[in-house]
């Protein structure tokens, strides 16, 4: 059986500056064990799999539960605009929320 995984404080360190995050000493200290668990979890799963197992992203087959789409009669114009507080043509009208810098 392979070795257990383990990511050390100075892992931790150096994957954060990599990343521009800024960790404090009691953030390393905390996450280090938590990504050791996260490489040992990984490490189990990747033994269980071998060559003979189709990758899947879903342990139980999907089906499509959505409805067919069916075109049913709508709202006219009108009808929509009724309802509006204030309406230009066939548009709602709405207050400007955008300077002129466009």
């Amino acid at each position: 059986m392979a070795t257990t995984p383990s990511i050390t404080r100075d892992e931790v360190a150096h994957l954060a500056n990599l990343a521009r995050i800024d960790l404090t000493d009691a953030e390393l200290d905390h996450l280090a064990p938590q990504l050791s668990v996260i490489l040992e979890s990984v490490a189990s799963i990747s033994g269980v799999a071998d060559e003979n197992t189709p990758p899947t992203s879903h342990a139980l087959p999907l089906t499509n539960v959505f409805r067919e789409d069916v075109v049913t009669p709508g709202l006219t114009a009108d009808e929509a605009l009724s309802g509006a507080p204030e309406h230009e043509g066939q548009r709602f009208k709405v207050p400007r929320i955008l300077g002129d810098e466009q």
